[in-house]
């Protein structure tokens, strides 16, 4: 028999936004998505990284955005994959109890990495180089640049669920909403081409600040 997922309060009942993103935020994040799925797809038949090291990444990261649809879409996924409710929550709510050793280093990446915007220091991404090799590290970083893809649109539908609810987020606005969801697929065809000129320019499907925490 299987577990019955339950959402943490904080998510199930929330009436504001965790993080808020812009227009220009969601483009950039749509630039990236594509060739970070072919990454995880193609991590599906190696499983160089095991799937469930890659639930546990994009949950840190629904976490630390706040997407109340993604965070319940994923932690379903995560249930019939066999991760117990227990550790789902966990996850969610932010804590470390059900964290692996050898994972702690990629998890407090992919946290970083949502709290960056998308955008993380440079040398962050290069300590994970050092702890899992080049190609493990970049399924880790697409792992969470599809996440926070998915966050970005998931919010203000989140939203606006809400507000059909009766219960409108308290920084929010309609126009707000709609905004970022029609306007982010009107743009997300031009955010895949932009992406797919990237690739024939050579360029990594990577965004980092190289600037120093002194500079």
């Amino acid at each position: 028999m299987k577990s019955e997922l339950t959402l943490p309060q904080s998510i199930s009942s929330r009436t504001e936004f965790k993080r808020k993103f812009s227009l220009r935020e969601m483009y950039l994040a749509a630039v990236y998505a594509p060739r970070a799925m072919l990454t995880l797809n193609k991590n599906n038949k190696t499983k160089l990284v095991d799937k469930n090291f890659i639930k546990r990444l994009q949950l840190a990261v629904t976490e630390v955005s706040g997407c109340a649809i993604c965070s319940y879409g994923h932690a379903k996924m995560a249930l019939r994959q066999g991760m117990g409710n227990e550790e789902i929550n966990s996850f969610l709510s932010g804590g470390d109890g059900f964290i692996k050793i050898e994972e702690a280093k990629a998890i407090m990446f992919a946290q970083y990495f949502a709290e960056a915007k998308g955008y993380p220091k440079k040398y962050a991404y290069d300590s994970i180089v050092e702890e899992y090799g080049k190609e493990k590290a970049q399924i880790i970083l697409s792992a969470a640049q599809m996440m926070l893809a998915g966050n970005m649109y998931g919010i203000p539908l989140s939203a606006l669920q809400s507000r059909f609810k009766g219960k409108p987020y308290k920084d929010s606005s309609l126009f707000y909403e709609l905004k970022m969801l029609i306007l982010g697929l009107l743009l997300l065809p031009i955010a895949i081409i932009h992406g797919f000129l990237r690739y024939l320019s050579g360029l990594p499907n990577e965004r980092f600040d190289k600037s120093t925490d002194d500079e």
